[in-house]
């Protein structure tokens, strides 16, 4: 079943400006279709109360609900779709566990993980890092501009057709050079969400992808 994948995908963190909720409502008030609600500092209870009201937020708005990881919370809130960070990950089981109906992601770092990811039914992945970023920890090497590039040349060579969005540290000025490479899309997160209004931030980087 071929999914609808958004080419801008913005990502809420941990981050003392605002909420999670908060960063969810400026976001699809700004036009946001796609929400991936990243939360891996707070218990079960906490979390639903997050998505749940996320995803009420979502529904107003139109934008589909993704959640980083935490696929157990399955069918206990309106959640569209699951992103999985861990890139050794069995996608074959995950489909298995949450169905056909639901959005599945993965991260990713090599073009080799790409294809397993396309392989085993990922609906789109996530590569990178680009840049350097601090939102969260990662050790792997920048990809850079030609990192995407080659990566893109190398999938076509082998026939996989998956959306690729570009990852880590992306800054508006960045987003055609990516585009250029041939990739799906762009994964956000800090450059929207630390931006001094985070509103303009979204709407600037929804008009540069869209």
């Amino acid at each position: 079943m071929q999914k609808y994948i958004e080419k801008l995908h913005f990502i809420t963190h941990d981050i003392p400006q605002h909420s999670h909720i908060a960063q969810a409502q400026i976001a699809c008030q700004a036009g946001a279709k796609w929400i991936q609600y990243r939360c891996l500092s707070k218990a079960d209870e906490e979390l639903l109360t997050d998505i749940n009201a996320i995803a009420e937020t979502c529904d107003d708005w139109g934008a589909t609900l993704i959640v980083t990881n935490h696929t157990h919370l399955k069918g206990k809130a309106d959640i569209q779709g699951f992103h999985i960070e861990d890139m050794d990950a069995d996608f074959i089981a995950l489909r298995k566990q949450l169905g056909e109906e639901y959005t599945l992601g993965g991260s990713s770092n090599t073009v080799e993980n790409l294809i397993r990811l396309a392989n085993e039914g990922a609906d789109y992945a996530g590569f990178g890092p680009f840049k350097t970023t601090t939102t969260k920890p990662n050790n792997s090497p920048l990809l850079g501009i030609k990192g995407y590039a080659d990566a893109i040349e190398q999938l076509k060579t082998a026939n996989i057709s998956l959306p690729i969005l570009a990852v880590g540290g992306v800054t508006l000025q960045d987003i055609p050079s990516l585009l250029a490479t041939g990739i799906y899309g762009i994964a956000a997160s800090s450059a929207i969400n630390q931006a001094e209004v985070m509103y303009e931030a979204y709407q600037d980087f929804y008009k540069a992808v869209i």
